[in-house]
């Protein structure tokens, strides 16, 4: 193996750390994140909440089984750039078809690894969410610690038009019983794939389409899904989502589109100090005791005030490490939402159920 080149990781506040490079030679910027998750790193990395973010991973070895062409939420690496300990050259899984180097390489994604990420997480936990630049191809700290400045912050930002569909698209069987119109917000396939598993036809629409094309698709409900950025910043989709409530249509939104919902109903969010991203997340759910293990990736959360204030909506989920908001459902409603992701299987199906809930509450309408 070649000797890998120098790259330099510089955050916000100025702090450095020196390693190796990964993946395309080059230099990349976003919001530095950490996954606490010890598996499913191809799933992650072509999430597209992901997008705009620069990820850690705390695992230590990242790459070891290579990528799987079954193993991914989306048709690219949508992480920004990635920071990893230690760096699989090799794979050795025999269903792999190449090793984790080029498949960056091939989706243009910078990286860096032999960083203490032990002492980086600890840093982010501390100082809190920051933006961050790595490159491979110019270590001039000076320079890096100018140009890092310069990224636009998360809070405010748009993010889910540069992810979601182009075009309408369509999935499952066109006679099976319930038809689904899906609000792309930056869909994870496997959302996808766990409505087309329960007799849905689904139309996945852009995220900007009008609601009367959507009920043109005569769909028996919709799908509010999971994406980046700071739902504040979206009052156009928040409309939207708010003319899709008062539709009386059944509703499930899923991260970012439970945010959305949340804001369409006059709640409000707010930036985490450090998000939710990891598998092993844990949730109770307040309306049956029952606790659940999750998939969670957000920055971003319904806050706790503007939920009390608002007779009209019922809190169904909570995390239980911080107690922030995890689901709500609209009263008299067939209306209901999650911040985390039950389409992934951290429990491996704990969460599950609520796909079942959105089919009865279209099969009850």
């Amino acid at each position: 193996m070649e000797e890998r080149k120098p790259a330099v990781l510089v955050l916000e506040d100025g702090t450095v750390f020196y390693g190796k490079a990964t993946g395309k030679t080059g230099t990349t910027t976003g919001e530095i994140a950490f996954n606490t998750g010890m598996t499913g790193y191809q799933e992650v990395f072509t999430d597209p909440s992901y997008y705009g973010q620069i990820l850690i991973m705390t695992t230590a070895h990242i790459g070891n089984y290579g990528v799987h062409p079954e193993e991914k939420e989306s048709s690219s690496v949508k992480i920004a750039g990635l920071v990893t300990k230690k760096f699989a050259e090799v794979y050795s899984r025999p269903s792999g078809v190449s090793n984790l180097d080029d498949y960056l390489i091939n989706n243009e994604r910078v990286g860096i690894t032999d960083i203490d990420t032990r002492a980086l997480v600890r840093h982010i936990r501390h100082k809190g969410a920051m933006n961050a630049i790595i490159s491979s191809e110019n270590i001039d700290e000076a320079a890096l610690k100018a140009q890092v400045k310069e990224i636009p912050s998360m809070e405010g930002l748009e993010l889910s038009s540069k992810v979601t569909t182009k075009e309408a698209y369509e999935a499952g069987n066109p006679d099976a019983p319930y038809r689904v119109a899906l609000v792309d917000f930056g869909v994870k396939q496997n959302i996808v794939r766990c409505l087309v598993d329960r007799d849905c036809f689904v139309r996945v629409f852009p995220m900007r389409t009008t609601l009367a094309e959507m009920l043109s698709f005569n769909p028996d409900g919709f799908m509010l899904s999971n994406g980046p950025g700071d739902p504040s910043a979206m009052p156009e989709e928040v409309a939207l989502v708010k003319a899709i409530v008062d539709s009386g249509k059944p509703v499930f939104g899923i991260c970012l589109g439970h945010q959305i919902l949340g804001l369409s109903q006059g709640l409000k969010t707010e930036k985490m100090f450090n998000g939710h991203r990891g598998i092993n997340h844990p949730i109770k759910n307040l309306l049956t005791g029952k606790g659940e293990i999750t998939s969670q990736n957000h920055g971003f959360v319904i806050t706790k005030e503007s939920v009390t204030a608002n007779e009209a909506i019922v809190v169904t989920h909570q995390h239980l490490n911080d107690h922030t908001i995890a689901g709500i459902a609209l009263k008299g409603k067939p209306v209901f939402s999650v911040q985390y992701h039950p389409e992934a299987s951290a429990g491996p199906h704990d969460s599950r159920y609520l796909f079942d809930q959105f089919i009865t509450n279209m099969k009850q309408k």
